[in-house]
């Protein structure tokens, strides 16, 4: 959403210092409190506070200055709204300020300029930014009796995004993810509907084309909510008040609901997800199954046998066949680490330990797993108590037995906390940390090969390079969710790998080729009865299969190249070679044109993209700032409340002491003057006349 009209426009810092200036800040009262109250915003205290706190970072950076006395409610208020924003970024501080005052006066650009006409935009320059390139190819190359030659307007089936081939049927509207448009990079589609909690260690799974979030870990307290993300229409809903089970009604004490849980795993079966172990508060003692059915919106334990591992979190549960295949973790108490394989037969539930051989993973939790050809099991990287691992292990699940990988390419740096899905025989692994930062590379292994590359590298701290994320496939493309990395995420994340299989279909298709095979078709040879030959027209099957000769020798060259190898037909008809030659430059010229606009609405699309990100971004920085803000100002009042009391039993103090003073005082005179009256009725002739003579001493007895 564009609040400020052309100032969206502006670039960092100039935006921030129009909004500054607009607001009173400026290098003569630089944050300047009194200044914001005086301007004709009409500002909350909360809001003053905060663009105080967020001009002083972006401007000096973080807060160094002592904390102020107590009593002192307004400096004290300044200092704590500057100094809890750490160490926050000068450029991020500025972009706070920015929105904080955009949600606070949407119109401050337009009245800033009625106010300073020294700042002025060039609006028909950025209006010339703004622009979005679309280009219509619509072309047709009539040459003389070559009716083939026409080239139809929808040469848009074969374009090229970021370098790569990529497809449009014009009959199958895309929708949801499948619309967008970007391959190799990791977007953030806009989605609608209210988003789940930011969370980590959660569990995900899709089915029908929809994304279920389930759990999870969210500031350290456990969920258990369902939300779903429809992926046709990008929007959120969440499952409320999930009926119980038959048996759960019946046994009501005994956990049907899905507790609050984190690091659990979650494995599609038919219509239903299996959610398998995970760390809970509820006292378990070993690992326990729980369907949720997708259509009937209900949870149950599966009763199994055998003897069930024991409960931990953050292992790898992978479905094999009809087998789940469970390896290492971390047990409920948090204390040991596990290395043990065991394997859950879902048609007869019953839970099997195994005994393997070879050289196994060290015990681990928070890796990943993925299997290949029904067979091998592939285990990567994990985290011990104080190291993270890159290393690779190979199960074959015919002989059980463990192998340590030898592989080629790129090599990974150690992950922990990471997400892994596959796409045919490429393994992906996407985010995690190494103990030190989060991990920004996306990582493609060929199971096949053994190789490893870099497909995809993410800039800056985001929900990718994150801890504790789920990771889908769907189809040809990875859908990742949440995720830490400093703060809790609940973004959707989106990265569309390019189908090969579907590439050389779509070559074949293409107009070029179409093109290039109607010239390289052999024509049929016509004869009259004057030569005593018959009138014989082409076998079709002959013809389709010489007419495919040429588009495949020619799928190396759609991408601009000169043809390498010219059609045998173009050697012999002179004229024909000609028409081909022509129809081949004015392709290869559009095709440099296509090329071009296309790469230019990439670019365009993936500043949108990453611009709508860092809006999503900001917006919870902001809420979380003034959450923290509202938080420590509710605190200081209280404080203030209290300091103000314990002044007023002071003063109560200080007046009951000066009166007890007193009272002592008079007291000890009161004392002095009773022993002085004693003394003098006891000497004298007083004494004599009451018939009590002294003693020897000159003392009554």
């Amino acid at each position: 959403m564009a609040y400020g009209g052309m100032a969206t426009a502006l670039p960092y810092p100039d935006r921030f210092y129009a909004g500054a200036a607009y607001a009173g800040l400026s290098a003569t009262s630089p944050g300047n409190v009194d200044s914001l109250k005086s301007s004709s915003l009409g500002l909350s205290d909360d809001t003053i506070l905060l663009l105080y706190g967020l001009y002083k970072q972006a401007t000096v950076g973080p807060c160094n200055l002592p904390k102020p006395w107590s009593w002192n409610v307004i400096d004290l208020a300044k200092w704590t709204s500057w100094n809890q924003l750490g160490r926050m970024d000068s450029m991020e501080a500025m972009r706070l300020f920015i929105r904080t005052l955009e949600e606070d006066d949407p119109s401050w650009w337009s009245k800033a300029q009625e106010l300073d006409k020294e700042v002025t935009l060039d609006t028909e320059e950025m209006d010339n930014e703004k622009l979005v390139v679309e280009v219509e190819l619509n072309w047709e190359i009539n040459v003389e009796d070559t009716p083939t030659a026409v080239v139809p307007s929808e040469s848009n089936d074969l374009l090229k995004v970021n370098g790569i081939f990529s497809t449009a049927e014009v009959e199958d509207v895309a929708e949801g993810i499948r619309a967008i448009a970007v391959y190799n990079e990791w977007v953030s589609p806009t989605v609608t509907g209210r988003r789940p909690s930011a969370r980590y260690q959660h569990a995900a799974g899709v089915v029908d084309n929809k994304m279920y979030i389930i759990g999870g870990n969210h500031i350290g307290r456990y969920l258990n909510d369902v939300q779903v993300l429809d992926l046709k229409t990008l929007e959120w809903s969440k499952v409320d008040k999930v009926p119980q089970s038959p048996l759960s009604l019946q046994q009501k004490q005994s956990p049907h609901w899905f507790p609050p849980c984190a690091g659990h795993s979650l494995v599609r079966w038919g219509t239903k997800l299996l959610a398998v172990a995970g760390h809970s508060k509820e006292p378990v003692d070993t690992v326990i199954v729980r369907a949720f059915d997708t259509h009937t919106m209900t949870w149950t334990i599966l009763d199994v046998y055998g003897k069930s591992p024991i409960a931990r979190g953050g292992q790898s549960v992978t479905l094999v066949g009809s087998t789940l295949v469970m390896f290492g973790g971390e047990d409920s108490k948090r204390h040991h680490l596990m290395d043990d394989l065991n394997i859950l037969d879902l048609e007869s539930l019953t839970w099997e330990a195994i005994e393997t051989s070879g050289t196994r993973p060290s015990p681990r939790a928070d890796h990943v797993a993925a299997v290949h050809r029904d067979r091998y099991l592939f285990l990567f990287g994990g985290g011990s108590r104080s190291n993270c691992y890159n290393d690779l292990y190979v199960l074959d699940l015919e002989s059980m037995e463990w192998s340590q990988a030898q592989t080629q390419g790129t090599v990974p740096s150690p992950h922990a906390g990471h997400a892994g899905a596959t796409i045919g025989n490429s393994f992906y692994i996407i985010g995690g940390g190494d103990n030190k930062s989060g991990i920004s590379d996306t990582l493609v292994l060929n199971m096949d090969t053994l190789v490893w590359s870099l497909v995809a590298s993410v800039k800056g701290q985001t929900a990718i390079s994150s801890e504790g994320l789920s990771v889908l496939a769907v189809e040809d493309s990875l859908v990742a969710f949440g995720g830490y990395n400093g703060h809790f995420n609940n973004q959707v994340h989106v990265f569309q790998t390019f189908p090969s299989e579907r590439l050389q279909s779509k070559i074949l298709k293409s107009p070029v080729a179409a093109a290039a095979a109607a010239f390289a078709a052999p024509q049929p040879v016509l004869s009259s009865p004057l030569n005593g030959t018959s009138s014989l027209s082409p076998d079709p099957e002959e013809t389709v299969s010489e007419s495919r000769a040429v588009p495949e020798s020619m799928q190396e060259n759609l991408d601009g190249e000169q043809l390498r190898e010219e059609p045998e037909c173009a050697l012999d008809d002179s004229a024909t070679g000609k028409k081909l030659a022509l129809v081949l430059k004015v392709n290869e010229e559009l095709q440099e044109a296509t090329l071009a606009a296309q790469a230019e609405c990439a670019k365009l699309q993936n500043e949108l993209a990453m611009a709508q990100f860092n809006s999503s971004e900001l917006e919870q920085e902001l809420l979380s700032v003034r959450g923290q803000l509202a938080a420590e100002q509710s605190r200081s009042f209280r404080l203030e409340v209290d300091v103000a009391e314990l002044r007023e039993k002071l003063q109560s103090i200080e007046i009951l002491q000066k009166e007890l003073d007193l009272l002592q005082h008079q007291k000890a005179a009161s004392e002095e003057a009773v022993i002085q009256a004693a003394q003098k009725q006891s000497t004298g002739v007083w004494s004599w006349l009451a018939g009590s003579p002294p003693d020897s001493n000159g003392v009554e007895d």
